[in-house]
């Protein structure tokens, strides 16, 4: 079945990416492959495995960036490894943080397009929100991000890179098992995890991998719109909890404000969760449902949620989440009366329905509020300001 949306036309990863000085970027490849390529740049197979297996400690274990400071390995190995390789990061271009201690960055790829990544500091966790693509396709009406169009996917290296450097800023190296800030991972960021499969999945392999960065597959979570087609082979090859942007009940609603609800109907959609591997009342699926004044918000549309969940016996809870605006924003938030109603109608159906506390509202960084600042009018936010004109007009 074909996926809509742009996609990278490489059929299979990059084995590396090469920086513009021609250095190959050493973050986001596996173990073999930077064995390869200190092979390919002259090294013998067995030096190649030592130094390898070298490097991947002092990157992702002690947070190394230079060459210059992996003591285990000798001076003049350092500077001929420096010449032909680099240990990246996202350039940082803004960071912003909010009066809830919220974090916000806006990064920069080496080939110039900015993306952003949050960070939202509890009592018992830290959460990492990472994206997974520059801009989006999906165009979701209640999402900022779905304003932008697509530039392009990110690559493994820019996605772990993300993790890399908010481990930087909160001064979490080296690399241990307890007591970190940074303790849960959710691909919600920009773009659809889903649209860049093997890119993610290579990422968050390392990211789980416990000689890596060691964060278990139980505190990483994927989110999707409803991609369909990939919802199965995420679940075999990431094994990661599953979120689904769910957002409605019913299919007018549903069509509107997410348009991909278009190729794959809620029930499709349900059905797929339903099969997903590894779903199990320890391990219960996510739906995210953006709370909207008078468009999704009734007590009829909390109690068909519910019937739709006890329907296909999905292992399930739900998280309310209050809209957050954003200029230009065509709807608005549900009151907190209605909020709270729907979670009781919820509850009441012996599903789990907490309400999110809206995280970085003053810093743009809250859930449906990321978008690059530098980003002009998209093509996608200009055909919607002429779907409106013409809707208006008719």
């Amino acid at each position: 079945m074909p996926i809509p949306g742009l996609i990278d036309p490489v059929p299979v990863p990059r084995p590396a990416f090469e920086s513009e000085d021609g250095r190959v970027d050493l973050v986001g490849l596996p173990r073999e492959q930077i064995r390869d390529a200190l092979v390919e740049a002259g090294l013998d197979l067995k030096q190649a495995k030592l130094r390898a297996k070298q490097i991947w400690h002092q990157i992702y274990n002690r947070g190394a960036t230079d060459f210059d400071v992996m003591s285990d390995i000798a001076k003049p190995q350092r500077a001929w490894l420096g010449a032909r390789f680099k240990v990246g990061r996202p350039d940082i271009v803004v960071q912003q943080v909010s009066t809830d201690g919220t974090r916000k960055w806006l990064l920069k790829t080496d080939d110039g397009h900015d993306f952003e990544m949050v960070f939202i500091p509890d009592a018992d966790r830290g959460t990492l929100c990472v994206s997974s693509q520059v801009g989006c396709t999906l165009n979701c009406r209640f999402c900022h991000t779905g304003t932008m169009r697509l530039v392009r996917n990110l690559r493994p290296n820019e996605i772990v890179g993300q993790v890399m450097l908010a481990r930087d800023a909160l001064g979490e190296w080296p690399s241990q098992p307890e007591g970190r800030m940074l303790s849960n991972i959710v691909m919600m960021g920009m773009g659809e995890p889903l649209y860049n499969f093997d890119n993610v999945r290579d990422a968050l392999k390392i990211v789980m991998d416990g000689d890596g960065l060691g964060l278990s597959r139980r505190r990483i979570t994927l989110s999707t719109s409803g991609v369909v087609p990939m919802m199965a082979k995420a679940g075999e090859e990431i094994g990661v909890n599953l979120a689904v942007s769910l957002h409605a009940v019913t299919k007018d609603v549903r069509d509107e404000i997410v348009p991909l609800n278009r190729k794959y109907g809620i029930e499709e959609l349900l059905q797929a969760c339903a099969d997903y591997p590894g779903a199990n009342n320890a391990r219960r699926i996510t739906f995210e449902y953006v709370m909207l004044k008078d468009k999704n918000d009734s007590d009829e549309d909390a109690r068909e949620l519910v019937r739709l969940i006890r329907k296909y016996k999905l292992p399930a809870k739900v998280n309310l989440i209050p809209f957050n605006p954003w200029p230009g924003a065509l709807y608005e938030c549900s009151s907190g009366e209605r909020v709270q109603r729907f979670s009781d109608i919820v509850y009441e159906g012996g599903i789990s329905a907490p309400i999110r506390r809206p995280r970085g509202r003053d810093i743009m960084a809250a859930c449906g509020q990321l978008k690059s600042a530098a980003e002009k009018k998209s093509r996608a936010e200009l055909d919607r300001i002429a779907e409106e004109k013409q809707a208006a007009l008719a």
